[in-house]
């Protein structure tokens, strides 16, 4: 009996519905089984690594992936010959649902006749059940260079960005255009998250004494200010990044104003008038409060 794509799939699926015991594990087991089959052009058997299908199957689990393949032969949906060998591949053979009940024979001959009728020759036989130690490299293989892509793409884009950035500064470009490449590149690397943070320049100590003498501000308070803010990486109150030095230059001659205000305050201390509790020797106390 030649086996039917679609017809295979809808009473597979109709099997599934009508049985209660079946788990979505279930399901996507027997479709990554399916797909091999499929692969191997309906013939049985087909030769399975665990690796291989739990990728497929999206099961992450060896338990579960041994439970499930056990128990769907148990429930004769397909018929699993376990393989000892690191080497050697598992034999699945899987049933044929083109016909509305499950009864289909499952009789094999030497020259690998499958559940299907189809027959095949030894060569062929021989290619489904080489073992699957090649396959698996070949899969580890792609996921490797995948991952190698990934982390070349994002090389080559932090090197674009600085190549960009330096040669727009060369070329005396604005940098606007500098920070729209380089959102575009945290775009790609975060998946489509946008870097909101505004760049900041630090000015240089000279600016700073400019900016303080325009002030009517000693240069000294602008080194002082300069040296603060250079030692804790121009963070506001330690935590927050400066995004405007001179709004916090003017908060900085505020607050220095302030303290000289009060450091210029006489202390109060035992021999100053304010530093005692006294009264007029001349009161009168029959004088009411």
């Amino acid at each position: 009996m030649n086996t039917n794509y679609i017809i295979q799939l809808n009473n597979s699926f109709k099997q599934f519905a009508e049985d209660d015991k079946i788990t979505p594990f279930h399901i996507s087991l027997y479709l990554a089984l399916f797909q091999k089959w499929n692969g191997n052009k309906f013939k049985n058997p087909i030769s399975v690594a665990r690796d291989e299908i739990m990728f497929l199957s999206k099961i992450g689990s060896a338990n579960t992936y041994s439970k499930c393949l056990k128990e769907l032969h148990a429930w004769g949906y397909i018929k699993y010959i376990p393989s000892h060998s690191y080497h050697v591949g598992s034999k699945i053979y899987m049933f044929n649902f083109n016909t509305t009940t499950k009864s289909t024979t499952n009789k094999t001959t030497n020259n690998a006749s499958d559940l299907s009728n189809h027959k095949t020759n030894a060569k062929t036989s021989a290619q489904e059940l080489r073992p699957y130690t090649n396959n698996i490299k070949t899969l580890k293989n792609k996921i490797n260079k995948v991952n190698e892509q990934a982390h070349k793409n994002n090389a080559e884009c932090d090197s674009s960005k600085r190549d960009d950035s330096s040669s727009a500064l060369h070329e005396g470009k604005s940098t606007q255009s500098i920070t729209h490449k380089s959102q575009n590149c945290s775009s790609e690397k975060t998946s489509g998250k946008i870097n909101r943070q505004e760049s900041f320049q630090k000015p240089t100590s000279q600016e700073l004494i400019s900016y303080f003498e325009e002030k009517d501000q000693p240069s000294t308070e602008a080194q002082k200010f300069f040296n603060y803010f250079e030692s804790n990486g121009w963070l506001i109150g330690g935590k927050t990044p400066m995004k405007n030095w001179k709004a916090a230059a003017n908060n900085w001659m505020l607050n220095a104003e302030k303290f000289n205000q009060e450091k210029s305050k006489p202390a109060l201390g035992h021999n100053h008038p304010a530093g005692k509790l006294h009264t007029e020797t001349n009161k009168n106390y029959n004088e009411p409060l």
